[in-house]
C-alpha cells in the first residue's frame, strides 16, 4: 500500500493520520470559543454538511415520502411496506454508493485506508462466505425491517395522540433546536448501548456479529445482530416521551440508520479529495475492541475511561488517557 501524503503507518502496517484521535471541541475544556465556532460551521464540523443534509432530508421524507398522521392513524401492512420499500431504496443507495466508489471503482486508491488488506473475499467466519455479502445480509434483512418498526410504531402512536407532538408554530425555538440536540442524544444512547452490548453474554451472542468486521467496510456500519438493531435504533424511542415533530423522529432515525455507513469506510477523509467521511476514533474501536465505544463529539470515553487516542501501545482494559 502507497504511504499517504498526510498519514503513517503504525507498526503492524495499519495507516493512521499523522494526528492522534481527538474529541472535538464542543465539551473540550478550557473551552474556547473560536474552535466551538469554527467546530459547528465550518465544512466537516457539527452542521455541515452532514446533519444539514440530513435535517433538510428528513423535511423532503415528510413532505413527499411519507405517509401522514391521518394515513396511519390505522394500521395497514400498505403504508408500513411503504415506507419499508423507501428505507431499502435509502440505505441500497447510501451504503451502496459508499462501497462501490471506495471498494469497487476505488476512486480514493489506498490513500488513507486504516487497514492494511482489503475486505475479506472467501472465508467461513462469514455468512455465504464473504464479508460483503454477509454484512448486507445483515444490514438489509435485518436492519431495514427493524428500522421501518420503530419508525411505523412511533407515527402510528403520534397519529392516536399517544406521543407528545409539536409545530413549528407551537415553540419555534424548540423546534429548531432540536435538530441541534438530537445528534447529542444519539450520540449518548449510543455510547451506553454499545458499553452494554460489550457485557460478556451479549458480546459473545450479539454484537460479535458486528465484531467479525475488524477491517470494516461500508456495510459493515449496520451488520448486526437483530437484537442489536433493536437496541441501536431504540434511540427513536426519545420521541415517545419528548415532544417533537415526526421531522425530528426522520432525521434522528435516519442519522441512525444511514450514518453508519460514512463511519465505517475503512477510510481517512476527506474521500475523494472534499468529502467528510471515515472515523479514526471509532476504526480504533474495531480495531482493539476495548476503547472507543463512542463518537469523538460527546467524550464520554475520556469521562469514564475507555478512550485510546492511537498514540503509543494499546492494551485491553488500559486504553490511553489523555
Amino acid at each position: 500500500m502507497s504511504e499517504s501524503t498526510v498519514g503513517r503507518k503504525d507498526d503492524s502496517g495499519h495507516w493512521k493520520p499523522d494526528h492522534a484521535a481527538e474529541y472535538m471541541p464542543l465539551f473540550r475544556l478550557p473551552w474556547k470559543p473560536v474552535d466551538v465556532f469554527r467546530f459547528l460551521f465550518r465544512w466537516g464540523g457539527y452542521l455541515w454538511p452532514r446533519h444539514v443534509l440530513y435535517a433538510g432530508f428528513a423535511i423532503v421524507t415528510w413532505l413527499y415520502l411519507q405517509p401522514g398522521l391521518d394515513a396511519v392513524q390505522t394500521f395497514s401492512v400498505s403504508w408500513a411496506l411503504l415506507m419499508l420499500g423507501r428505507n431499502l431504496v435509502l440505505m441500497l443507495f447510501v451504503f451502496g454508493f459508499y462501497h462501490m466508489s471506495l471498494y469497487v471503482w476505488k476512486w480514493n486508491g489506498d490513500r488513507g485506508k486504516y487497514h492494511p488488506k482489503w475486505q475479506d473475499g472467501v472465508t467461513k467466519k462469514f455468512l455465504f462466505g464473504d464479508q460483503v455479502k454477509d454484512n448486507m445480509f445483515w444490514s438489509l434483512v435485518s436492519g431495514v425491517p427493524i428500522w421501518t418498526a420503530w419508525e411505523a410504531f412511533y407515527l402510528w402512536m403520534a397519529a392516536n395522540g399517544r406521543a407528545p407532538l409539536i409545530g413549528f408554530a407551537d415553540r419555534p425555538i424548540w423546534f429548531v433546536g432540536l435538530f441541534l440536540l438530537i445528534p447529542l442524544w444519539r450520540e449518548t444512547h449510543f455510547y451506553f448501548a454499545h458499553r452494554l452490548l460489550h457485557w460478556g453474554p451479549l458480546m459473545r451472542s450479539v454484537h460479535s456479529v458486528h465484531h467479525k468486521n475488524p477491517n470494516p467496510g461500508p456495510w459493515s456500519g449496520m451488520s448486526m445482530h437483530p437484537v442489536e438493531h433493536l437496541l441501536y435504533l431504540s434511540c427513536i424511542a426519545i420521541h415517545f416521551i419528548v415532544p417533537s415533530h415526526p421531522i425530528h423522529m426522520l432525521f434522528n432515525s435516519q442519522l441512525t440508520a444511514l450514518t453508519p455507513a460514512q463511519g465505517h469506510t475503512g477510510f481517512e477523509g476527506p474521500l475523494f479529495g472534499f468529502w467528510p467521511a471515515g472515523d479514526y476514533f471509532h476504526y480504533l474501536h474495531h480495531k482493539h475492541v476495548g476503547c472507543n465505544f463512542g463518537v469523538p463529539v460527546v467524550p464520554w470515553d475520556k469521562w469514564l475511561g475507555r478512550y485510546f487516542d492511537g498514540e503509543g501501545t494499546f492494551r485491553l482494559g488500559k486504553p490511553t488517557k489523555r
